[in-house]
This record gives structure tokens, C-alpha cells and sequence, in this order.
């Protein structure tokens, strides 16, 4: 992941920074954000192992010493269940993490109506990508919903094919007929909101395609069938 090797990289170009013994978590907490002013930390909280402080960076999770004076980078595993506890820390932390639809830029989006739309999910997608093709097809079976299309073309040569289809003047049509039957747009010059859309992927954690964003903000990465979206709009009809 290109967080954890950059924080990696600084370790090697930091060295082992020492100074004052730190007290508490506020001193940690300060002596380690200042060492990635880049990226904001998350939490910290002391773990029960090692006598280590579990720092949480985006849905990257290492480890420091009581002093700050040394980062531990890896899995800490349970030797008797043969468990990792900070993979078990990071798929918890990926669970807990709620983008709420209303701070998405669902005014650029491809709407889908189906039914009495009352259902929402948002969907970042690449048009390249063989796995958002898939999703298309599970999604056809999915009523009374509105699908918002955030175009996220991050894959070679997806950036123009995005363009054809936001320029089509039947987008929604433009983009089924790309991803249901294989028919590519026609070439047509426009002004698209690609670069916004890509930007919000990015600030969002986007890491891969597709992304589905459900009504409560819980967050989907990948392909999941039709019976698993039925199953998670149910839950964020619920939870609102």
C-alpha cells in the first residue's frame, strides 16, 4: 500500500528519533503526528501486548513504543489462534468507516431511476474495469432504487472513454451500452467534471473500482452479487 511504504521510507530516512520520555498519550500522539505532517492520525490507544501504542493512519495500522522513540511496521499474531489482531484492527476500522452520500459530488453522477427509486447507492466506477461490467449486470435485477454512476476513471485509457461517455448526449444510454453490450461510444468533445470526480475518489479512499456507497455510508469495496446489494440496502433503509 503506498501509505505504508511512505511511511516505511520514512522511518529509513529518520532513523530512530529519540528525545524526552513522553508521559502521555497527547505527548505520543504529538510526537508521531510530527513526524507525518502529511497525513492525519486517526487515533492512538494503548494495546494490550508489547507495552505498544496502536496508531491508526487512514486504513493503515503500526505500532510505537511508550517513548516514541521506535515505529513497529506488520502483524502482531496471536500465537496460540494464529490470528493476526491487526488485521483483525484493520478490517474493523474499514467496517466502522461511513462516507455520507450527501458529501459525494452526486451531481456529476450517471442517475439510474428504477422504480420508486427510494433506495440509493452510489457507485465509483471505471469503465475499463471487468469487475464494474459484472456489477452492471447484478445491479439489473435491483429495483426501486436510484444508482448514482461516479465516473472514476483511474485505468489506462479510461480517462478518454470516460469523456466519450459523459459527452454522449444520452449519457445513462452511452454508459449501458458500454458496460451491458460492449457498444462504445461515440467520440465527442465536451467539458466533464472527470478531474473532480477522480479528485473525490481519492479523498474518499477509493483504492479500487468498484466502490459502492450505501445510504448509511457504509462502504463496499468490490464486486458483491445482487442478493448481498439487496442485503445492504436493507440494512441502510434500517439504519436511517
Amino acid at each position: 500500500m503506498a501509505l505504508r511504504i511512505k511511511l516505511f521510507m520514512s522511518m529509513l530516512v529518520l532513523g530512530f528519533f529519540s528525545g524526552a520520555a513522553y508521559a502521555d498519550e497527547a505527548a505520543i500522539r504529538q510526537a508521531v503526528q510530527a513526524q507525518f505532517p502529511e497525513h492525519k492520525l486517526d487515533s492512538l490507544k494503548k494495546v494490550p501486548f508489547l507495552g505498544l501504542y496502536e496508531v491508526v493512519l487512514g486504513e493503515d495500522v503500526f505500532y510505537v513504543d511508550e517513548k516514541a522513540e521506535y515505529f513497529f511496521f506488520g502483524h502482531v499474531v496471536d500465537a496460540k489462534t494464529r490470528n493476526s489482531l491487526t488485521n483483525d484492527r484493520v478490517q474493523e476500522i474499514k467496517a466502522a468507516r461511513r462516507v455520507p452520500l450527501d458529501t459525494l459530488p452526486l451531481q456529476y453522477a450517471i442517475k439510474t431511476v428504477k422504480g420508486d427509486g427510494a433506495r440509493k447507492l452510489a457507485v465509483y466506477t471505471d469503465p475499463n474495469c471487468p469487475y464494474c461490467k459484472k456489477l452492471e449486470k447484478e445491479l439489473l435485477s435491483i429495483d426501486n432504487i436510484t444508482i448514482y454512476t461516479l465516473l472514476y476513471p483511474v485505468l489506462n485509457g479510461s480517462m478518454e472513454l470516460s469523456k466519450k461517455i459523459w459527452c454522449a448526449e444520452n449519457q445513462l444510454k452511452a454508459w449501458d451500452d458500454f458496460m451491458l453490450r460492449n457498444v462504445a461510444p461515440a467520440s465527442k468533445e465536451c467539458e466533464t467534471p472527470l478531474d473532480a470526480l477522480v479528485k473525490s475518489g481519492r479523498e474518499n479512499r477509493v483504492s479500487g473500482t468498484p466502490t459502492l456507497i450505501f445510504a448509511d455510508g457504509s462502504i463496499v469495496g468490490g464486486l458483491i452479487p445482487a442478493a448481498a446489494i439487496e442485503e445492504k440496502l436493507q440494512s441502510a433503509a434500517q439504519a436511517k
